[in-house]
């Protein structure tokens, strides 16, 4: 929590990341719109890059370069973010990712 210097300050910044919550909740609830953001959305659902990969490989999908999934080909697409991505949805998979780093 950021710090603050009153209640009103405290309730504003609680306003705030309740905006962003709501925000978040809606963007996940939405359908994906294409293959990479069913990548991205299985990797929220897992946490894992690992078993991001294991659950495509599971359904015989294959990445684009024609080979079975791998961890890297999931990390890729969290780095790069391609455009075809939502841009908010890209934003909660790294924010994950962050979290991941840290608690290690």
């Amino acid at each position: 929590m950021k710090p603050y210097n009153n209640i009103a300050e405290l309730i504003e910044l609680l306003e705030a990341q309740k905006d962003e919550i709501s925000g978040e909740i809606a963007t996940l609830q939405k359908e994906p719109e294409n293959f990479h953001e069913q990548i991205i959305l299985k990797y929220i659902d897992t946490g894992s890059t690992g078993k991001t990969k294991d659950y495509f490989r599971s359904l015989d999908i294959k990445s684009e370069r024609g080979t079975y999934f791998s961890s890297g080909d999931v990390s890729r697409l969290l780095k790069d973010g391609p455009d075809d991505i939502s841009p908010a949805l890209l934003a909660i998979a790294r924010k994950i990712s962050v979290m991941k780093k840290k608690a290690r």
